[in-house]
């Protein structure tokens, strides 16, 4: 027999499943029942709950309001919008390479060669405003699953 009270009592499945009926995250429901957030969604699991999901395939309580997803978002749109102004088999001007000591938010950090070789050395070509990359190496960074 163990020593360990059991960290599910029915108490505890009973306010995990009020509190996840109210909406509270895993996090949320995990402080309040004093467990991990781990113990909280395998127990969801094993009792066959989930939240439902929303348009885009994430559920609705998680899905971030503002911020982060929407900045990405917006980045990716001009992305495209610039990609398709670029032709996709015109070739990426490299007489702008620069060392790592000449990188700045102003240059294409995208490598050219191998690390270690005399020629190393990064693109340094204007990126793409909010990313790290030229339009050519932004397009074969951030390919879709449909390309």
């Amino acid at each position: 027999m163990s020593l360990i009270p059991p960290t599910w009592t029915p108490d505890r499945i009973e306010e995990l499943k009020c509190l996840f009926d109210a909406g509270r995250t895993c996090s949320q429901i995990a402080r309040e029942i004093g467990v991990t957030r781990n113990a909280v969604i395998g127990k969801l699991s094993r009792l066959g709950l989930s939240r439902p999901r929303g348009d885009n395939g994430i559920p609705r309580a998680v899905r971030p309001r503002d911020g982060a997803l929407q900045r990405q978002v917006r980045i990716l749109r001009v992305l495209h919008a610039q990609m398709e102004e670029v032709a996709p088999d015109e070739p990426i001007n490299d007489e702008h390479r620069c060392s790592l000591f000449e990188l700045s938010p102003q240059t294409c950090r995208w490598p050219i060669g191998r690390p270690g070789a005399n020629d190393f050395g990064f693109c340094g070509n204007a990126p793409v405003g909010g990313l790290p990359y030229c339009p050519g190496h932004a397009r074969m960074a951030y390919r879709s699953a449909a390309r």
